[in-house]
């Protein structure tokens, strides 16, 4: 019965905030946009636009279709199978190092990544000096993946010769090789951090501890993509925007949203969403993914001569934003946006 009573309210919650977002009438015919992500609580902006409508009033016709790993995904991308992707900075920007013309226009998450240990390696493995030696798993082109080859490079530890990094396809794939003693530490990432915790693992370094505020999930489409199909995408920012306030204002009907696509329990997910690890921002922030990019390059992970400036569009996000502020003058929460796209965007 109990069961029975909280299905009707969170049916109820549903209708009432599609009600809500919908009351501006519908475009007649809606663009169809198909969007890679990934099955994590850092892609929440996604799964709220699409359940409470917030795409459909942007005249938004949003396909989310799912991918396990940021490689698969951006080579969806460049094959024309998606036309926005969110995989996170490494991925795309070792394929933009790798010739592809693409374009960075917003944000879906930052930080969040994490390196896990058994109980038993807990005391031993506290910071990143101490995984000289070690064999780490990670995911390929991930972005934890990066930071952590960045952090062994400032420590003056070459990542190529003095630890052993085996990339595995998943996040779950990484938690049963260090549950297994197959490895000595992986790199995942929410909510499968604390999938790890609760299958008896121990967080030993927080990526925000390595480095404080990295971008991570950057929103992503082709060139040409950029060009042809500016104003639809400008529209979806701002669904993402409208997205992103609504999570910071709306706590459980946020989880009811991702639910429906991480298939994990409730509570975990409210753990992993808001426990402070996890920065929400949707800005496309230019200056963190150049030092993101000077980090690849020193500590070679990529190579190239290119400026990854001119690949990074901030004219969509800021027209999203602008919009929005317009519309809504009175409203502190698009000045303040807007106060921080100028800070990190320069």
């Amino acid at each position: 019965m109990m069961k029975r009573s909280l299905k009707m309210v969170g049916t109820a919650a549903l209708l009432f905030w599609s009600a809500f977002f919908l009351r501006t009438p519908l475009a007649s015919a809606l663009d169809h946009v198909k969007v890679g992500h990934l099955p994590v609580t850092g892609h929440a902006k996604f799964f709220i636009a699409k359940e409470y409508g917030i795409f459909a009033r942007e005249g938004i016709d949003a396909e989310l279709i799912e991918f396990i790993n940021s490689a698969d995904g951006l080579n969806a991308l460049r094959a024309g199978k998606l036309d926005v992707a969110a995989f996170g900075t490494t991925a795309p920007l070792v394929h933009i190092a790798q010739g592809a013309d693409l374009r960075i226009i917003a944000g879906i998450m930052g930080e969040d990544a994490a390196i896990v240990v058994t109980p038993d390696n807990a005391s031993s493995i506290k910071k990143i000096s101490d995984l000289k030696g070690k064999k780490v798993a990670t995911v390929r082109l991930a972005t934890g993946d990066a930071v952590l080859r960045g952090a062994l490079d400032q420590e003056g530890i070459n990542w190529k010769s003095d630890l052993h990094i085996f990339e595995l396809k998943n996040p779950p794939a990484v938690i049963e090789a260090v549950k297994a003693g197959e490895v000595d530490a992986g790199v995942i990432w929410g909510p499968h951090d604390i999938t790890a915790e609760n299958n008896g693992l121990v967080i030993a370094i927080r990526s925000d501890t390595i480095y404080k505020g990295h971008p991570c999930c950057r929103l992503v489409v082709t060139a040409d993509e950029a060009q042809a199909r500016r104003d639809v995408l400008t529209r979806f920012v701002r669904a993402l925007l409208r997205a992103q306030k609504f999570s910071q204002e709306n706590h459980a009907e946020t989880i009811d949203a991702i639910v429906k696509y991480v298939k994990l329990d409730r509570d975990l997910i409210d753990k992993a969403f808001y426990h402070g690890h996890l920065e929400q921002s949707s800005d496309p922030n230019k200056q963190a993914i150049k030092h993101f990019w000077e980090i690849m390059l020193k500590s070679q992970f990529i190579s190239s001569e290119l400026d990854i400036s001119s690949f990074v569009d901030t004219g969509i996000y800021e027209e999203a934003l602008r919009g929005l502020m317009k519309e809504d003058p009175n409203d502190q929460y698009w000045q303040d946006l807007h106060k921080t796209f100028l800070e990190r965007n320069i």
